[in-house]
């Protein structure tokens, strides 16, 4: 069985997408709505950078949405890859939102627009240099749980990414107290360029102001179950889904234990469409047996390979 996975944050790169939008129509034709939606050129800012350009959030989310939805659409209408047998589709943060768009239950326009909305919303909420996130390798989720349970301020985790990979997000003070206790205990950890603290309760005004345009959205019941983030369950039900893109703006990201679900329903394939190979590689790490199978796809070859291996 085969799940399709959206990256998030942190994938982007200028010139994603590149490929697809210089092959076919039907990738500059989505570029275009893209650009009339947003009112700018969101193309030339993912084609061109610059790079400071691209990694403000309120460009980097629509723009990683653009590139997946891109790449979705040239498997499905150029290569004619049936998704019927895909079980799951699932997405990392905004990822979530591409996997909505490709399973119907959101118009990509819609998206578009919600994300570019979202990336202000969750760049506003916290002044610049007053939050920070930290990546910490090597200790399980209950480890940095113990380490947080005493720490004054606000400091949570942001997003349970894969057995030994974990980031927590909060305020820049919080966050620098357990890196000081991180390095005595000489545990790897690396701080993470990004405007904002994201997925943590400083994000509550984010969320705030994200839930009238959310319910202000047409969303229908999706054609594939999406395993979403805050549950790492599945759901099908539009207003369910509403409800958790707005606690999402929030709460941890629950990938490893999504990545679990997944693999314990009898997923073995597991395959990501989009920029980057990030998703792949949580795969990886959190399910160490043989028998899956990853494929990351963000080149023509790549389609071409994932046809065969299918046939």
């Amino acid at each position: 069985m085969k799940a399709l996975l959206f990256p998030g944050q942190g994938s982007q790169v200028v010139g994603m997408g590149s490929e697809f939008y210089k092959n076919f129509d039907l990738v500059k034709k989505i570029f275009k709505e893209a650009d009339e939606k947003l009112n700018f050129s969101i193309s030339k800012i993912i084609l061109e950078g610059p790079t400071e350009e691209l990694t403000l959030t309120k460009n980097t989310q629509p723009g990683i949405l653009t590139v997946s939805y891109s790449i979705f659409k040239v498997m499905k209408e150029e290569f004619g890859l049936n998704f019927k047998n895909f079980k799951y589709f699932a997405g990392h943060s905004l990822g979530e939102y591409s996997a909505l768009v490709s399973a119907n239950s959101l118009t990509f326009l819609d998206a578009l627009h919600l994300l570019h909305e979202r990336g202000k919303a969750m760049q506003n909420a916290v002044p610049v240099g007053k939050g920070s996130m930290l990546a910490i390798l090597g200790l399980k989720i209950d480890e940095v749980n113990e380490i947080l349970k005493n720490q004054k301020g606000i400091c949570e985790v942001a997003n349970d990414n894969a057995e030994g990979q974990v980031i927590i997000s909060g305020e820049k003070r919080s966050v620098e107290i357990v890196t000081e206790t991180l390095k005595e205990k000489k545990v790897k950890c690396i701080p993470l360029n990004v405007s904002a603290p994201f997925h943590c309760s400083l994000m509550k005004s984010a969320a705030k102001s994200m839930k009238e345009k959310i319910d202000n959205t047409i969303f229908k019941n999706p054609e594939f179950e999406i395993i979403n983030n805050v549950t790492a369950v599945e759901v099908r039900d539009a207003n369910e889904i509403k409800k958790l893109l707005v606690d999402q703006i929030f709460s941890t990201v629950k990938w490893r234990e999504s990545i679990l679900k997944m693999h314990k329903e009898g997923i073995e394939n597991f395959i990501e469409v989009g920029p980057g190979k990030a998703l792949i590689g949580m795969v990886k790490r959190t399910i160490k047996e043989k028998k899956v199978n990853c494929f990351s796809i963000n080149s023509i070859t790549d389609i071409k390979n994932l046809v065969d291996e299918f046939k």
